[in-house]
């Protein structure tokens, strides 16, 4: 971003939200770059939506909200008055996004509403495929780089697991757990304490990110420069795994709530190396 020029309410809004999104979408080119930051705010707002309500019925309501503002977006009419919506409806207008990316995501969101973990690790890497995954094609269409789409799916699923294993805590203080059943059946994780199973669950888990990420590097030679904005998210994630492993995967190790204040840095590293998602 240009110095001096002046943040939209959706950057704003991220800035707080997702830094981690926020500072990948600035190496986005200025055209994009709003439609970029309309999108991960959408993310937000969906993914937010469990926090928000007291009862499913009301998450689910609200994920109809999305739904309708998406099929009338669609539709070519206009969007909802909302501070999300209305440039939401602007990117996906300008850069012709297909509505079946949106509603994968927003059908994932509903397994937010349950109270139950994921049975299985593979319905794990299903959930993150439909909502990590999901978000970074979307975001490949916005930079015109569609023909990464198998990269950006595997780098957003990654992503997401470790996201998944990074909010632990703050899901366990909320009575929830997406550690699968079958990996922690007596759901250790909402007593806030490593155990010597929940440790396990968290290395498979961490494995299964580094596999999608691994996954997508193979693929490099099959992305084009200009999907490096929706890719860099892989950078934040392979350290952040690494921090993980250094703590003996404890999920509640103090040192991996430390803000990472060489967030930038990394990301222009990877922005700029030969490697660019590493």
């Amino acid at each position: 971003m240009a110095q001096g020029e002046k943040i939209s309410a959706v950057g704003a809004l991220l800035r707080r939200v997702d830094r981690d999104r926020y500072v990948t979408a600035l190496f986005a080119a200025p055209d994009r770059r709003e439609a970029l930051l309309a999108l991960y705010a959408f993310n937000y707002e969906v993914a937010r939506v469990r926090e928000m309500v007291s009862e499913p019925l009301l998450g689910s309501i609200r994920l109809q909200w999305w739904r309708d503002a998406m099929e009338a977006i669609a539709a070519g009419g206009k969007p909802p008055q909302h501070e999300v919506a209305v440039p939401l409806g602007i990117a996906m207008r300008d850069f012709n996004l297909a509505p079946a990316p949106f509603e994968r995501l927003l059908a994932a969101r509903e397994a937010d509403l349950a109270t139950e973990p994921p049975a299985t690790l593979h319905n794990l890497e299903q959930y993150a495929a439909a909502t990590g995954g999901e978000l970074a094609v979307l975001a490949l269409d916005i930079l015109g780089a569609g023909e990464a789409a198998q990269a950006g799916r595997h780098v957003g699923t990654g992503y997401a697991l470790a996201g998944l294993l990074r909010a632990a805590a703050f899901h366990a203080r909320a009575g929830r757990s997406f550690i699968p059943a079958e990996l922690d059946p007596g759901r250790s994780a909402l007593n806030l304490k490593p155990t010597p199973e929940l440790t396990g669950a968290a290395r498979s888990i961490a494995n299964a990110a580094r596999a999608h990420l691994e996954k997508a590097r193979a693929l490099k030679h099959q992305v084009p420069r200009a999907a490096m904005p929706a890719l860099l998210i892989a950078a934040l994630a392979e350290h952040w795994l690494r921090l993980l492993e250094k703590s003996g995967y404890d999920l509640f190790a103090l040192s991996l709530a430390r803000p990472d204040p060489w967030r930038g840095w990394r990301l222009w590293r990877a922005a700029h190396g030969s490697r660019y998602w590493r």
